[in-house]
């Protein structure tokens, strides 16, 4: 009987407190602040609040790069978010709240879910936003140590700058290692890919390893009496580009693959550079197709409607705004006032986009439709 007991014991304390490991909060204390515009405090103070919200959320994740620097108007995160993934933050205090120079500052202690916190995060991510991680074996070294900034990883991002894309160098962060992403590339495991996506806004990933090959040593018997006379490296990359499927919300390999380049040099070092040089010219162009392909993938039609449109030339200075958005791809006119916009990227930064360029007021949103004031 008394094994029973302990039995039954055991069943009920699992049973009991099993969901609770599994849905288990997090409380933090977070700030917000917003602009006090026309001495409008409870507006300022609303603002303030969601700001301070999503920084608990972002706390919660461990995110890398702030969704503040892609989008001011957090009223309307808080709403998208709502929408999208309800129940984030489970409950919030005002700690207290405190003006300087027409600026409103909220502290607040808010409780978030964390399943559901890398959710919200998620759903933020930009297609245009790239981590790209390719460290690369050092020559030399015993084999176990990596270059994780190098030649073929900088002319990379350099290139995808160029294109104006928004990229995030992973390696200064140390949020992955190259062993780790060794292990993935050789595995297939998504974990540290999942990880890279929550903690830097992205939905694209670049990741790969270098590694090297003396193919001939200088001074190396090549034949007919005729020395090497320089070191003739090879490097060799394997790399895949995995992106955020936006319809299902899966995971997708848009491409995976090898690539080697050759250098010569006196020494090994200097060979290992040049191939990494050569390698990053080969690789380049395929990597910037895939990725344009893949945005040009994500292009939905957004239906804007701004109210306060009462002449011709207003309509047509409005289009223009529209068509100057970076990443807008086509502006067609329906009616006064009204647009069909293609964009590739979650709708919140279209509007606060517009937001930025005149004097709009969003007055409802949904991922396919935006509706605005607009005033002279």
């Amino acid at each position: 009987m008394r094994k029973i007991a302990i039995v039954l014991s055991l069943l009920f304390f699992g049973f009991v407190y099993a969901p609770v490991g599994l849905c288990q909060e997090k409380c933090v204390n977070t700030e917000g602040e917003a602009a006090i515009i026309n001495n409008d405090i409870p507006s300022a103070k609303t603002e303030a609040i969601a700001r301070a919200k999503w920084s608990a959320i972002e706390q919660t994740v461990g995110t890398e790069v702030k969704a503040a620097s892609f989008v001011q108007d957090f009223a309307l995160v808080e709403d998208v978010i709502k929408t999208q993934v309800g129940g984030v933050v489970k409950s919030f205090n005002v700690l207290n709240q405190k003006t300087q120079d027409d600026i409103l500052i909220v502290k607040i202690r808010a409780c978030v879910e964390p399943a559901k916190a890398r959710q919200a995060v998620s759903s933020l991510a930009l297609n245009n936003s790239l981590a790209v991680f390719i460290p690369a074996r050092k020559p030399g070294k015993g084999g176990d140590e990596f270059e994780e900034t190098n030649i073929l990883s900088e002319t990379l991002i350099g290139k995808l700058i160029e294109q104006n894309y928004k990229v995030v160098d992973v390696a200064p962060t140390g949020v992955v290692d190259a062993m780790e992403i060794e292990k993935a590339v050789k595995s297939g495991s998504t974990l540290a890919v999942r990880s890279m996506m929550y903690k830097f806004l992205s939905n694209v990933i670049i990741i790969g390893k270098v590694d090297y090959a003396i193919s001939t040593r200088k001074g190396e018997n090549i034949g007919y009496g005729l020395s090497m006379p320089f070191n003739n490296v090879t490097v060799r990359l394997t790399y895949r580009i995995v992106a955020k499927n936006n319809k299902t919300g899966t995971m997708e390999i848009l491409t995976a693959g090898t690539e080697q380049g050759k250098g010569l040099a006196n020494n090994v070092e200097d060979a290992a550079a040049a191939a990494l040089k050569d390698l990053a010219e080969k690789l380049t162009p395929t990597i910037l197709e895939k990725v344009a392909s893949y945005i040009q993938g994500n292009v939905k039609k957004v239906n804007i409607t701004v109210k306060g449109v009462t002449d011709l030339a207003t309509n047509m200075e409005i289009k223009s705004i529209l068509q100057k958005i970076v990443w807008v791809t086509g502006v067609d006119e329906k009616q006064m006032g009204e647009f069909v916009v293609s964009y590739p990227e979650n709708s919140v930064y279209l509007a606060n986009s517009i937001k930025q360029k005149g004097n709009f007021t969003v007055t409802n949103f949904s991922p396919y439709s935006i509706t605005l004031d607009y005033k002279k």
